[in-house]
């Protein structure tokens, strides 16, 4: 019995059990299912949609290297910023190569007298007007013209010792305005895609000045090596702008020192995009540059200080009756300007114009020399001459009373004396001129004295100077005297001769009666008011034959016709009514005045121009203008003369065109001259 009560229990249970799970459980254990078959569902989905997501992360990132991968090989091949620094941008004149085209500009301003800088800043050229400007430039030193007076030159070596800074075009119209510059000249030129580089930065683009507000935490800079990089960034920017490196080449390499010395501690002085390496590279370039530069200068003002070391230089110009006389009368024969008067005396040599401004009454006479020798020797003739000053050599008082201070040293380099003070000068003397007025470029010190220590109102002696020009005949040369030496005839001789001088300028006399033209200005200077960059210029005269009278006689007319060989430049300096008024006076070089130490210029023609009066008989017309088929009825010249990139030399241009009776014009190639 109990056997088949456990089975009835065992059922039961088994009921209660099913009934249990399935039913009572119900609502807990499906939605426990339900919901894990949805997690279930939920992941392959999340999967899934990852799945998709990887897929196109994969695809993202295989675009992102493949752009990478184009971006490198456009770096590598067309625009990396290193490729893109050294590159190499071809001068504007020359075969010069610069990675930088401030370097490129500064060397265009420093060797060939073009200022980038200045001439956008003047003329205010925009963009498009500097590009032009440049293809304009190219498109000119190809066909071998001058970018500025546009004169044909008949080499690239003769263009280069033409070229010069201009100060205006005619009729105010540039030449470069034309659309058809805007198409480049050079293919692919880097210099055009370059130069407008650093226009949000300073006008100048890269200057010293720009290191020191960059300057980093590793090394400050003194106010005095500011200041002197600040002087040095001045006359690298442009060294023509001041006429010349005005202060000694000592300072120069100093402050060049100072320079590299900066560049090594971190300063930042190139655009953003260049790399470090390069920076550092432009900044030696430069100071290196500067050195050369320098170097270059203080041997060539050794040498020049040297050469009036010697005593035979001095008496020649003080046996020079004309040019000594001349100022001797302008000193002592106005005493209302030098009594009293503070005197500077800028390079004194032997200190003879001091002693005239001592005799004459003035009350302090500064005689400035750069030659150690000379100085020394002025001081020594002042002091025999109980004139030297106890400010000078040191000297005892009771041994020096005299008025004349000598100080040794170029004028540019006497800011730092303390002695002198600015503006404390009454009356600047100078005998300055070199051949053609303006060799040895002493001009420049004299108005570097002038605006440093001249006072308002204050005097300069002489304070005019005037540069004429005439055509000269066959006397002029010396075809003469090589057709009859002894009575034999060695004319080969003479032609050689000639056209040796149509390279060279010569400087000797010539006899007035020599003189086959009307003589005319070439150019005027006014030294109280002129500024440094007027020492260039350019000039056109006009020449008309010098003859008396017209005659109809054809016997005589060989007689009324002549050769003009060449031109003919000397000058006179003033010593006006402005400041000498009881004895104004003139120092003559001309051709019909008793000869000077200065002599004349002489700028030989390549061939002879023959000139007439009007139209001359036997003359049909159909002859080259110029020969004795047509003589000229005038020459007009048009001349340059610009310091030249070797300091104290000038660079002398003369494009020459012949005009007819009839208005036919007939020109010649530029002829070139260095005096240096």
């Amino acid at each position: 019995m109990w056997y088949i009560g456990l089975v009835q229990f065992c059922y039961f249970f088994s009921l209660f059990a099913f009934y249990y799970i399935v039913v009572y459980n119900t609502p807990t254990v499906f939605p426990m299912a339900r919901d894990y078959k949805q997690e279930e569902n939920g992941v392959v989905a999340l999967r899934k949609e990852r799945q998709e997501d990887d897929i196109d992360l994969d695809q993202d990132e295989e675009e992102d290297e493949e752009d990478q991968q184009n971006w490198e090989d456009w770096n590598e091949e067309d625009g990396d910023d290193e490729n893109v620094y050294d590159t190499e941008m071809l001068c504007l004149f020359c075969d010069s190569l610069y990675t930088c085209s401030n370097l490129l500009f500064q060397h265009c301003a420093s060797a060939h007298h073009f200022d980038f800088n200045a001439v956008k800043k003047i003329l205010s050229l925009d963009f498009y007007g500097c590009f032009k400007l440049i293809n304009y430039i190219r498109f000119q030193v190809s066909e071998k013209t001058c970018w500025g007076c546009r004169i044909t030159c008949e080499s690239k070596q003769e263009l280069q010792h033409h070229l010069h800074e201009v100060a205006s075009f005619e009729n105010n119209k540039l030449p470069w305005d034309d659309d058809k510059y805007l198409t480049p000249f050079m293919e692919e030129d880097p210099l055009l895609y370059s130069f407008g580089d650093d226009e949000e930065g300073e006008d100048d683009g890269y200057m010293p000045e720009n290191i020191l507000r960059d300057v980093g935490s590793s090394e400050k800079v003194s106010n005095d090596d500011n200041c002197a990089i600040e002087q040095f960034s001045s006359k690298i920017k442009s060294p023509l702008e001041n006429g010349e490196w005005s202060s000694s080449p000592e300072s120069d390499i100093k402050t060049a020192n100072l320079l590299e010395k900066s560049t090594c501690n971190g300063f930042v002085g190139v655009g953003e995009g260049a790399s470090s390496h390069q920076k550092v590279k432009d900044k030696q370039l430069i100071i290196s540059s500067a050195e050369v530069a320098a170097n270059e200068i203080k041997d060539i003002n050794k040498n020049y200080f040297g050469s009036y070391s010697s005593f035979g230089i001095h008496r020649e110009m003080i046996s020079d009756k004309v040019r000594t006389d001349a100022y001797r009368r302008a000193i002592l024969e106005n005493p209302s300007l030098l009594k009293g008067a503070v005197v500077m005396d800028v390079g004194c040599g032997t200190g003879i114009l001091s002693l005239f401004a001592a005799q004459a009454g003035a009350s302090r006479v500064i005689a400035v020399e750069a030659s150690k020798k000379m100085a020394s020797v002025a001081a020594q003739v002042a002091k025999d001459n109980g004139l030297l000053s106890s400010e000078s050599s040191g000297e005892a008082k009771h041994h020096c009373t005299g008025k004349i201070e000598v100080v040794q040293a170029m004028v540019e380099e006497l800011e730092n004396a303390k002695h002198i003070k600015p503006q404390s000068v009454d009356v600047l003397l100078s005998e300055w001129m070199g051949y053609c007025l303006l060799y040895e470029s002493m001009l420049s010190s004299v108005l570097y004295a002038r605006d440093k220590w001249l006072k308002p109102g204050g005097a300069i002696l002489p304070d005019t100077a005037t540069i004429f020009v005439a055509g000269f005949g066959r006397g002029g040369t010396s075809l003469p005297f090589w057709e009859n030496v002894y009575g034999f005839n060695m004319s080969c001789i003479g032609k050689e001769v000639v056209e040796d001088a149509a390279q060279l300028p010569l400087v000797d006399t010539i006899d007035g009666c020599d003189i086959v033209t009307e003589t005319q200005v070439l150019q005027s200077f006014d030294l109280m008011t002129m500024k440094h960059q007027e020492m260039d210029f350019t000039a056109k005269v006009e020449l008309a034959p010098k003859f008396d009278a017209l005659v109809d006689d054809p016997a005589e007319l060989s007689s009324k016709m002549g050769n003009c060989h060449g031109l003919v430049l000397w000058f006179e300096t003033g010593f006006t009514k402005r400041f000498c008024r009881e004895m104004p006076t003139i120092l003559s070089t001309s051709p019909n005045t008793p000869k000077t130490h200065w002599s004349q210029t002489i700028l030989t023609f390549k061939e002879p121009i023959t000139m007439g009066k009007g139209k001359q008989v036997g003359s049909d017309g159909s002859g080259a203008v110029g020969s004795d088929a047509c003589p000229a009825a005038r020459i007009q010249s048009r001349i340059s003369i610009v310091r030249a990139a070797q300091h104290r030399s000038i660079d002398i241009s003369m494009e020459i065109s012949a005009i007819g009776p009839d208005g036919r014009r007939r020109s010649w190639p530029v002829q070139m001259f260095k005096m240096e």
